[in-house]
C-alpha cells in the first residue's frame, strides 16, 4: 500500500504532498489544494492512503482509497 502525505512547510505558506513520507512529489499554495492532488493520486494507485500531518508531522486524519 502506497502513503501520500500531506503537511505544511515550516511557516504554513505552502503544503507538500508527499510519497512514503520522503521527498516532496509537488507543494501546493492552499491545504485543500494538497489535499485534492493527493486523494486523487491516491485512487490513481490503489490500494493507498493519504495522511494529513501537522507542523510537528503528527498524523491529524488518514483517508484509504
Amino acid at each position: 500500500m502506497k502513503t501520500f502525505s500531506v503537511a505544511p512547510n515550516a511557516d504554513e505558506t505552502s503544503w507538500f504532498v508527499k510519497l512514503e513520507n520522503v521527498a516532496p512529489e509537488e507543494t501546493y499554495a492552499s491545504k485543500d489544494d494538497a489535499l485534492a492532488a493527493a486523494e486523487q493520486m491516491a485512487k490513481e494507485n490503489t490500494p493507498s492512503k493519504v495522511e494529513i500531518r501537522d507542523m510537528d508531522d503528527n498524523i491529524q486524519d488518514e483517508k484509504r482509497f
